[in-house]
C-alpha cells in the first residue's frame, strides 16, 4: 500500500489509484527495461522504482510477460502520439528508449513482434509508402528496410561511428546522411517533395 506524501527512488510523490500506479509502473518499468533489459529486472525493483507495492503491479498488470507486453503497447502509444504532434525526431530521447527498450526485450527472447499489440508508426510510414512503391508488398519491405537502418544507427552508433572511421563526423551531418538515406530506402527512385518530407 502506498502513503501520501511517501517518495519513490526517483523523488517523486507515490502514485495513488489504479490509473496513476499503472502509469508509474509502466514508466519506471520502461526506463529500467531500456537501462538493463526485462531479464534483470525484477517485478520488485519496478515496483520500489515506482512507489508502489509489488502486490500492485501484478494486480493491476500481471506476471512478468503481461507487463513486458504492457510496457511495449504503452510505449508504441506514446510514440505514435509524439509523432501525430510533429514532436519527435529520429535522435528523440523518448524514440531512443522505446527503441532500445525493443532490442533489449528482443535480446531477453522475447517475442516482441507476436506481444505488441499494435504498430502505429510502422503502419503510418507503410500508408506513406504506398505512393512511392508498386505494391503493399514493397511498401512494407521498404518501411521494414529504412526501420532497421534508423534502428541500426540508434542503437549502435557509437561502435558504428569508430569501427567506419566516422569519429570525426559531426553529429548533424550524421544524422543528415542516416536521413537522407532512410529516405532513399524508402523510397527508391520516386522521392518525395520537400513538403512531403516535413509532414
Amino acid at each position: 500500500m502506498t502513503t501520501e506524501g511517501a517518495r519513490t527512488s526517483s523523488g517523486d510523490s507515490n502514485p495513488l489509484g489504479r490509473d496513476a500506479v499503472v502509469s508509474a509502473v509502466l514508466t519506471h518499468a520502461a526506463d529500467l527495461f531500456a537501462e538493463r533489459g526485462p531479464a534483470a529486472t525484477s517485478i520488485r525493483d519496478i515496483a520500489e522504482r515506482a512507489g508502489v507495492n509489488h502486490g500492485l503491479v501484478f494486480r493491476h498488470l500481471g506476471a512478468k510477460d503481461k507487463l513486458v507486453k504492457a510496457v511495449l503497447d504503452h510505449l508504441s502509444a506514446e510514440t505514435a502520439e509524439f509523432a501525430d504532434t510533429g514532436t519527435l525526431t529520429p535522435d528523440d530521447p523518448r524514440l531512443r528508449r522505446h527503441w532500445t527498450v525493443l532490442a533489449r526485450c528482443i535480446l531477453d527472447g522475447y517475442p516482441v513482434g507476436q506481444m505488441q499489440a499494435r504498430f502505429p508508426v510502422i503502419t503510418a510510414l507503410i500508408d506513406q509508402a504506398r505512393s512511392h512503391r508498386a505494391d503493399d508488398r514493397e511498401a512494407a519491405l521498404s518501411v521494414a528496410n529504412a526501420a532497421a537502418f534508423v534502428l541500426g544507427w540508434q542503437l549502435f552508433e557509437p561502435f558504428l561511428r569508430n569501427a567506419a572511421g566516422l569519429d570525426d563526423l559531426p553529429n548533424a551531418e550524421l544524422r543528415q546522411a542516416v536521413s537522407g538515406e532512410a529516405v532513399r530506402i524508402l523510397c527508391g527512385d520516386k522521392q518525395p517533395s520537400p513538403a512531403d518530407r516535413n509532414r
